[in-house]
């Protein structure tokens, strides 16, 4: 039978994230981000897929990157800070097609589940597309 695992009280105040192994997410243009897995692409599946809850503590900020699917956002605390100026707070659920491009960071920190139907790929932002937060006013050009 396939494991099920359940976190409960997600969107009460007090979600007790202490229990969970939250991993560094080290990749270029992400600073301070953290995760962890609920499940992730399976090669052998051929399935790219994935879930992640994400952690950002005040400050952090991920890359500026394109989604090749589609991506679901639920905020579970705190407020997610959008690089066109969009702020998503507690019990906020946001679908984003493929294509859409942007950088993700907050202010005040925030946890943040998500689910991706496909990767999502890094990307320089072109003038304009990063309107605040942490690559407010940088571009290509």
């Amino acid at each position: 039978m396939p494991d099920v695992t359940v976190f409960r009280n997600v969107l009460r105040n007090g979600f007790d994230q202490t229990d969970l192994a939250w991993v560094p997410w080290a990749e270029p243009g992400r600073v301070g981000v953290e995760y962890v897995v609920l499940w992730g692409p399976d090669a052998a599946e051929d399935e790219d897929s994935a879930s992640l809850l994400l952690r950002f503590p005040p400050g952090a900020h991920g890359d500026f990157h394109e989604h090749l699917g589609h991506e679901l956002m639920l905020v579970l605390d705190g407020t997610l800070d959008h690089s066109d100026g969009r702020r998503f707070h507690r019990g906020d659920l946001v679908v984003e097609e493929p294509g859409t491009r942007h950088q993700m960071s907050s202010a005040e920190g925030c946890t943040v589940l998500a689910v991706r139907a496909r990767p999502a790929a890094s990307r320089t932002p072109e003038a304009g597309e990063i309107t605040t937060g942490v690559g407010a006013g940088v571009s290509s050009a």
